[in-house]
């Protein structure tokens, strides 16, 4: 994961706005950019900062599928995908889920 430092502004204000959204216990920003590069619908895109995968841990998720978890970080980000945010991957767990995914991969 790039330092904060070597965060470009959409990946900065990704970080900022879902730190102040959900309180993660943790945050994991991918920039996947380079990966899709070649496809047709980048053509002309100068951008350097157009597909992430976001890994994300908050008690905010508690209670909420992931359809509405995902609804939650899409309705955050409206402003990054005006900027030129074209695409994101989540994985969105609250801590006890990742505690049982672990737990179970230990047995």
């Amino acid at each position: 994961m790039a330092s904060q430092q070597e965060d470009g502004p959409i990946t900065s204000s990704i970080r900022n706005t879902l730190t102040d959204l959900l309180k993660p216990t943790s945050l994991e920003i991918i920039n996947d950019s380079s990966k899709h590069a070649h496809h047709s619908a980048m053509r002309g895109v100068t951008s350097k900062e157009t597909h992430f995968r976001v890994n994300v841990v908050s008690e905010e998720f508690a209670g909420k599928s992931t359809m509405q978890r995902h609804r939650l970080i899409y309705g955050a980000l409206n402003k990054e995908f005006e900027a030129g945010l074209h695409a994101l991957s989540l994985n969105t767990k609250t801590p006890e889920e990742i505690a049982k995914l672990s737990a179970t991969s230990q047995q």
